[in-house]
C-alpha cells in the first residue's frame, strides 16, 4: 500500500465539469482530485455556484461517487494579504464536501521577520477561528513563491511550526535544493505534495514536458517518500491552463502512471 494517493489538480482540465473530471479521473483509476478552476475559470466559488447552486448541492452530487476533493485552491497569497478574510467564501464549500484542506499562496520575495511574524498571527487568527467555529477544514500554505526559497522555508515553520504545507516539490528543486534538503527542514509540516516535469531547452530555459520526459528527479522522490509512512496526497499539477501548448491532461495522466510509479510502489490503488 502507497503512502500517498495520486491525485491531479484541476488547472490542467479546466474547461471541464466536475462531472467529466470525475470520468477523467475514473478512466484513470484515480480517486483524489484537488479543485483548482472548474468550467473555464479559476473563480471556483461562481463555478461551483453555477453547476450546483450551493454547497449542499455539491455534497449531495458527490454522495455516492468514488471520488475525494482534498483540496479547495485559492488565490490568496499569505504574505501579501492584510487578512484572510478572502477565504470566508470557501469554508461553507469546504466543510459540505468534507474538503482536508484550503490552499492559500505564500506570496512574498524576500522576506523580513516582520512579514513573518505578521504571517504567523493571521495563521495563529485562523487556527482561533477554526477552533470556535468546530471546522474541519484547515489551511494549507503552497511553496510557490518566496517558500520556494528552502532558507525562508525553513525559518517560517520553525516560527510557526503548526503550519500546514503544500510542497510544491518542482518549485524548490527548480531554485537548486535538492529534495532531501526540503524534506529534512520541513517534513512534519507537509500535507500534499506537487509534482510536474521539465528540462532546459535550447533557449536556456525551463519548460513543463510530460512526466517522464524531462529531468525532474521522481525517482529520487518516490525513494524519499519510502522512507515514511505518513499517507500524503501526490498531485498531478499539469499546468495547461496557464500553458494552453501543452498536451492534455488526459495525455500527462497516461504518461504519469510510470513516471510515479517507479520504485517498488504498488500500483493506483
Amino acid at each position: 500500500m502507497s503512502v500517498f494517493e495520486y491525485c491531479f489538480s484541476t488547472l490542467g482540465c479546466s474547461e471541464m465539469s466536475l462531472h467529466d473530471i470525475i470520468d477523467l479521473a475514473e478512466r484513470h483509476d484515480i480517486t483524489a482530485v484537488e479543485l483548482r478552476a472548474l468550467s473555464g475559470t479559476v473563480d471556483l466559488i461562481s463555478a461551483l455556484t453555477t453547476q450546483f447552486e450551493d454547497p449542499a448541492g455539491l455534497a449531495a452530487f458527490l454522495a455516492g461517487r468514488n471520488i475525494e476533493i482534498v483540496a479547495l485552491n485559492t488565490s490568496i497569497k499569505l504574505f501579501e494579504s492584510p487578512d484572510l478574510s478572502a477565504i470566508e467564501q470557501f469554508i461553507p464549500w469546504a466543510e459540505a464536501a468534507d474538503v482536508a484542506h484550503l490552499r492559500i499562496f505564500d506570496g512574498g520575495k524576500q522576506l523580513c521577520a516582520d512579514q513573518i511574524k505578521r504571517a504567523a498571527d493571521l495563521l495563529g487568527d485562523w487556527q482561533a477561528r477554526r477552533r470556535s467555529s468546530g471546522l474541519n477544514v484547515d489551511l494549507m500554505i503552497e511553496t510557490h513563491d518566496a517558500l520556494a526559497h528552502v532558507e525562508q522555508l525553513v525559518a517560517f515553520v520553525e516560527l510557526v511550526p503548526t503550519a500546514k504545507i503544500l510542497w510544491d516539490t518542482h518549485h524548490t528543486w527548480a531554485r537548486g535544493t535538492d529534495l532531501d534538503s526540503v524534506w529534512e527542514g520541513i517534513a512534519q509540516n507537509i500535507v500534499h505534495l506537487h509534482v510536474k516535469d521539465s528540462k532546459v531547452d535550447r533557449d536556456g530555459r525551463r519548460h513543463y514536458v510530460l512526466p517522464g520526459h524531462g529531468d525532474f528527479p521522481m525517482a529520487d522522490l518516490i525513494s524519499l517518500l519510502q522512507r515514511n509512512e505518513r499517507h500524503i496526497p501526490l498531485s498531478l499539477e499539469w499546468e495547461r491552463h496557464w500553458h494552453p501548448e501543452l498536451p492534455s491532461l488526459e495525455d500527462a495522466l497516461t504518461t504519469a502512471r510510470n513516471w510515479w510509479q517507479q520504485g517498488v510502489f504498488d500500483a493506483y490503488r
